[in-house]
């Protein structure tokens, strides 16, 4: 094999690692090079805000694989490595210690980084961000000793380490520029079953007003919100929304938009590039549209597609979005795909007040998501009805006597 036959893949996260595991599954024997700038091997990063965070999972069981399996798979890890250009001519990337790695094919996972707050004071120590393992080991560590907590933002990141601050003990306080928690993703429906939900465990939440400036000389001891209200707290973490690592595509001139666009094979507008995870702006051929979902089921199922495709084999991925979270007592699992305001009409079925319901966004009679609070075993229906795309009779929709199974 020649140094450009390798197959590399730049970003160790997890989307990276089943990518090489499913090169090696399906029988490449070629060179396989994963590259990541962080010193740690692969993980997940969903128990960075859930079981982790909580102190319920031990560290070990955030990786995707045990430490000999890279060895073993003769899966080239290189860690602490970062990736400042690739040479689509060459086929050929440069590296930040001025070397340089070949490839026959790309794969990039290069995820997405946390929105920077720009206030005065969001340099202080103190001010956390939420996306590395030492990131929710640092703010693990905050939560043990702080009394008062403010998360600024009320996303799923902002409302996942609210709960874990309120279950660490401190008093906890949410300032959100919308009127909702997760308005923009959920809708007023079914975000006010999440502002219920964090009031009732002791949350403030400050909604509808945005933040002047986090106070402190050296280290954080306040938030100031733009009406004047100064709220006391020596750990502050934000979570505003994340940015997808387009820079390196970007600079090689490969197509961006709200990601980096590839189509439902993972391929990007190169054909030996393709992008998975966080990154891509994927083609879906069901929602006939390009989406771009920054969460685990994807950073896990769309690298499988992308490894096939790369191997030359006729695929296409048409998982729908798919999320969980897990917030003090409940938790929840999500399917399909709603754009902000692209619903007429809701339904839920079950009892909304215990939050043991399952809940429906409609278009023109259509479910377009569903999801399941609290009610478990139905996630697949749920996805069924969605993939039928027929027109439902609402009322049987709302009936728990009725089987989801038998709706349409």
């Amino acid at each position: 094999m020649t140094a450009n036959s390798a197959y590399v893949i730049v970003g160790a996260s997890l989307a990276g690692a089943k990518a090489a595991e499913t090169l090696r599954a399906e029988g490449f024997d070629g060179p396989v090079v994963l590259i990541g700038a962080e010193s740690e091997r692969p993980y997940e990063r969903p128990p960075l805000s859930k079981e982790y965070l909580l102190g319920k999972a031990e560290r070990d069981s955030i990786y995707v694989h045990p430490p000999e399996w890279y060895e073993q798979n003769n899966v080239e890890l290189r860690l602490n490595t970062t990736v400042t250009g690739i040479d689509r001519a060459a086929h050929q990337l440069t590296l930040a210690d001025g070397g340089t790695q070949s490839y026959a094919k790309l794969l990039l996972t290069t995820g997405s980084s946390p929105r920077r707050i720009q206030v005065p004071g969001a340099g202080l120590e103190g001010v956390y961000y939420l996306r590395t393992a030492t990131d929710s080991d640092r703010i693990k560590a905050a939560f043990q000793s702080a009394k008062r907590v403010v998360v600024i933002g009320a996303g799923w990141i902002g409302l996942e380490t609210a709960a874990a601050a309120r279950t660490a003990g401190a008093d906890v306080t949410v300032a959100e520029m919308a009127e909702l928690p997760l308005l923009r993703v959920l809708g007023p429906e079914v975000a006010q079953v999440f502002a219920d939900l964090h009031r009732d465990h002791g949350v403030d939440l400050k909604l509808g007003v945005g933040v002047d400036d986090i106070t402190g000389t050296g280290r954080v001891n306040g938030v100031r919100l733009v009406d004047g209200t100064h709220i006391p707290a020596e750990a502050v973490v934000v979570g505003v929304g994340v940015m997808p690592n387009t820079q390196l595509a970007e600079a090689a001139g490969l197509e961006i938009e709200d990601g980096i666009e590839v189509d439902a094979s993972l391929r990007t507008s190169d054909p030996d590039i393709y992008a998975a995870g966080d990154v891509a702006c994927a083609y879906h051929p069901l929602l006939r549209t390009s989406v771009r979902v920054e969460h685990w089921a994807n950073a896990l199922n769309q690298p499988q597609v992308a490894a096939k495709a790369m191997l030359g084999q006729d695929v296409t991925y048409d998982r729908l979005p798919y999320f969980f979270t897990d917030q003090y007592d409940l938790g929840m699992e999500y399917s399909g795909y709603v754009a902000p305001g692209g619903y007429d009409e809701v339904v839920f079925r079950g009892d909304k007040q215990r939050r043991e319901f399952v809940v429906f966004w409609l278009k023109q009679g259509r479910v377009l998501a569903g999801m399941n609070v609290n009610v478990w075993d139905v996630n697949d229906a749920v996805q069924q009805l969605i993939r039928r795309g027929e027109v439902v009779d609402t009322a049987r929709l709302a009936d728990v006597s009725v089987p989801l199974g038998e709706q349409g």
